[in-house]
């Protein structure tokens, strides 16, 4: 039976330190999975408390990430909702109030220990003793005379057990005592991680907590705050950690290397390595979840009606950027022609220095895209396959030109075929695949020549290296004066040689 059919409120919510991660993309998807598949909504939350490591281009990152994956929010930041603020350091008042709500209820309370004393605890390897959570008035008054700032600490129960159910694993407990008394109000008026986002999740009203198998032990805790608020907690679903693409370890924060290639955990590494959201949203999809055991090519549209988080596999996978690649080349070879070329023309301008807009209206561009489909996995892997069909004539060179010879023939031999390949393109009519194609052959065989070696010089005349979408497409591509003209600089440069 499904987890749930009634709409779902899932939030991600991430720290704005640094650039967004694959991890955190994969938590992303699953939560935005869910709130399609239920009708529900999808919030995204900034939880920046941690100004110490704030970074204020991170939020841009996150914004970039999420929206080339398609994973659009009906809540956040930049489009309110009706739970705004959606920032924690602009909601401080709201923890403010609910911080002390639970001192005046007798929930938490206020301690007064220094930060020497603490030191003094953890250098004996010793938990925060509790001993400012019976303080009298007296003793609290004291302490304020003195000028000691204080921070707000939960009074978590000192017996019984603590449960917290996962949808994925079943129930996690702890021994409530083993919660020793955590800060929830730092002494500077802002809340700790663990009092925003307890507040937060109950007045967003969320659902469903998806988040890293890391934040396991904090659970208890969260759910013993949801408890001294009174209020019922959201279902949590603690997803299985991403490992390494060696299955060594979990996935670094950092780049890593493995077999001398080297693997970026970065979402941003991957929007300008060419990949496409469609296969990145593929393949981060079944890291952890199935679409049904056997498919390994799925669409949003599939994915959305078929997705449930009790499918979930609690294990660990390791990264299999193979797969990625190989989704991604069979996500382009799919494209519609048109899409392709949208898609291609930021790369290209970018690598080759050309205008995106004017590629897009050249029709050299239409003519070479079913020339390299199935020849690329990647967006950036086109650039030098068609890079020689936007260059000048002069600016393909040949700095060896023994590669213009074909093979099993001479020098000599070379130059005889690239002159009767001249005569045949500035003859040949029409200037067209078939008709080049069958004079190119016809005269090969006059000459005696093998067709592979006759073709060879040509593909290296016109594209100034021996590996080259098909050849006489690439004729049509540039056209006859092009194409003549490079012939003629290459038996240039093969004449000089042979002559040497």
């Amino acid at each position: 039976m499904p987890h749930m059919t009634k709409p779902a409120r899932v939030r991600f919510a991430p720290s704005p330190t640094g650039y967004l991660h694959l991890g955190g993309l994969r938590t992303a998807l699953f939560d935005w999975l869910m709130a399609r598949h239920t009708g529900g909504q999808f919030i995204l939350r900034v939880e920046d408390t941690d100004q110490k490591r704030y970074n204020p281009d991170s939020v841009q990152f996150i914004f970039d990430g999420l929206r080339w994956l398609g994973l659009e929010w009906d809540e956040g930041p930049d489009k309110g909702g009706p739970f705004a603020p959606y920032v924690q350091s602009e909601r401080r008042e709201i923890y403010q109030q609910y911080a002390e709500w639970l001192v005046d209820q007798g929930k938490a309370y206020r301690c007064y220990t220094s930060e020497a004393e603490l030191e003094e605890l953890r250098a004996k390897g010793q938990p925060y003793d509790r001993r400012h959570r019976n303080l009298t008035a007296a003793q609290r008054a004291a302490f304020e005379a003195e000028g000691r700032s204080s921070v707000v600490r939960l009074a978590a129960p000192l017996e019984g057990k603590t449960v917290v159910h996962d949808v994925i694993r079943g129930d996690i407990v702890v021994e409530s005592a083993s919660v020793a008394d955590p800060v929830l109000l730092k002494s500077d008026g802002l809340p700790t991680y663990h009092l925003a986002v307890v507040v937060d999740d109950h007045l967003m009203e969320i659902t469903h907590v998806l988040r890293g198998e890391e934040w396991i032990p904090s659970a208890p805790l969260h759910k013993l705050v949801f408890d001294a608020f009174g209020w019922e907690a959201p279902a949590f679903v603690h997803l299985p950690v991403i490992l390494d693409p060696s299955g060594k370890g979990k996935m670094s924060k950092r780049k890593s290397v493995v077999e001398g290639k080297e693997f970026s955990p970065f979402v941003h590494d991957y929007m300008q390595a060419g990949y496409l959201p469609d296969a990145m949203f593929n393949f981060l999809a079944t890291m952890g979840w199935n679409f049904d055991g056997e498919r390994e090519v799925f669409s949003r549209e599939e994915a959305i009606e078929r997705f449930d988080v009790a499918d979930i596999s609690a294990k660990a996978a390791a990264l299999p950027f193979a797969k990625l690649d190989w989704l991604n080349g069979v996500y382009i070879r799919q494209m519609e022609a048109n899409a392709l070329k949208q898609a291609l023309a930021p790369y290209l301008a970018r690598d080759l220095g050309l205008d995106a807009a004017a590629l897009l209206t050249d029709p050299r561009l239409d003519a070479l895209i079913p020339l390299i489909r199935e020849r690329i996995k990647l967006l950036t892997e086109a650039a030098p396959l068609v890079d020689w069909a936007f260059a000048t004539a002069g600016t393909i060179t040949y700095p060896n030109p023994a590669l213009l010879i074909g093979k099993k023939l001479t020098a000599a031999q070379s130059v005889d075929v690239l002159r009767a390949g001249l005569e045949l393109l500035a003859a040949v009519e029409p200037f067209e695949l078939p008709a080049l194609e069958a004079d190119f052959r016809a005269r090969a065989e006059a000459m005696q020549i093998p067709v592979g070696s006759f073709f060879a010089p040509f593909r290296v005349a016109i594209t100034g290296r021996t590996v080259a979408p098909p050849l006489f497409e690439s004729m049509v591509v540039l056209g006859r004066a092009e194409t003549m003209t490079r012939v003629e600089n290459g038996l240039a440069a093969l004449t000089s040689f042979a002559a040497e």
